[in-house]
């Protein structure tokens, strides 16, 4: 058995097991997946490979669009049947790479445009099985990342401090769920999502307060707080200070 195929996944959660192996990937939107008690969100930049007859729940988040590899390993060569037990050895949830993106709209444009034929649609999935594999196991394959990429977190909170940043933005940027993205970041940083922006913002204003003569509103602005009333409040309260008596010293 193997088949290639397009699909949006219902909202409403189902729960089942099949003897095959499966990967998903996302078109577009998002699902939430968990596998064996493992949760993780399928997304652009994130796939989901369900090893065969372990149960698992999942639901679609919105309009959603996934291309989906069904396979099982009995129909396939040696070599082929070796790729699979590694990739399938346990659920995971890997990151996909721009280049492994611009496959993936690729494959699901010719699915789309071809999907009566089965050859095709068998060999599209092929290349991305293969070239997920090379990703995780080639001799090129990054180090696995942790659940959280922080460098990446900080890097759009660095870009976008100056504006409102939610918990579901940068769950988004994590491909995580909301609550397992608060979960998993408190649980790595030791701090909520909240109070870690809070202290990116304060230490970006005292930054700007000692080596800048910008204008205490300025000040506020890049800094993401409503006001000047509101920069300073802060301020006094976490600080200690006021931003002129900080800029004073």
């Amino acid at each position: 058995m193997f088949e290639t195929r397009l699909a949006c996944l219902s909202d409403q959660t189902s729960h089942h097991a099949h003897d095959h192996h499966q990967l998903v990937m996302s078109l577009s939107g998002r699902a939430e997946f968990e596998i064996a008690g493992r949760g993780g969100e399928v997304c652009r930049m994130r796939a989901c490979l369900v090893p065969g007859d372990v149960g698992h729940e999942f639901a679609g988040l919105g309009d959603n669009r996934m291309l989906i590899v069904d396979l099982d390993e009995t129909s396939t060569g040696e070599e082929d049947r070796e790729l699979l037990a590694r990739l399938f050895e346990a659920p995971r949830y890997p990151t996909l790479d721009a280049d492994f993106q611009n496959l993936l709209s690729y494959a699901g444009a010719e699915i789309e445009r071809y999907g009566n034929d089965p050859l095709l649609a068998r060999a599209l999935g092929g290349v991305l099985l293969r070239a997920l594999h090379l990703r995780l196991f080639g001799p090129l394959a990054a180090p696995r990342p942790g659940p959280l990429d922080l460098e990446r977190l900080d890097a759009h909170i660095g870009e976008h401090l100056a504006r409102r940043i939610t918990v579901a933005e940068l769950a988004q940027v994590a491909c995580l769920s909301p609550s397992q993205f608060h979960a998993q970041f408190k649980d790595r940083v030791g701090l909520t999502p909240h109070q870690y922006l809070l202290r990116l913002r304060l230490d970006r204003a005292t930054r700007l307060l000692r080596e800048s003569d910008l204008p205490l509103v300025r000040v506020a602005g890049e800094c993401g707080f409503s006001s000047q009333s509101a920069l300073t409040t802060t301020m006094r309260r976490y600080l200690g200070l006021t931003p002129g008596s900080l800029r004073r010293s």
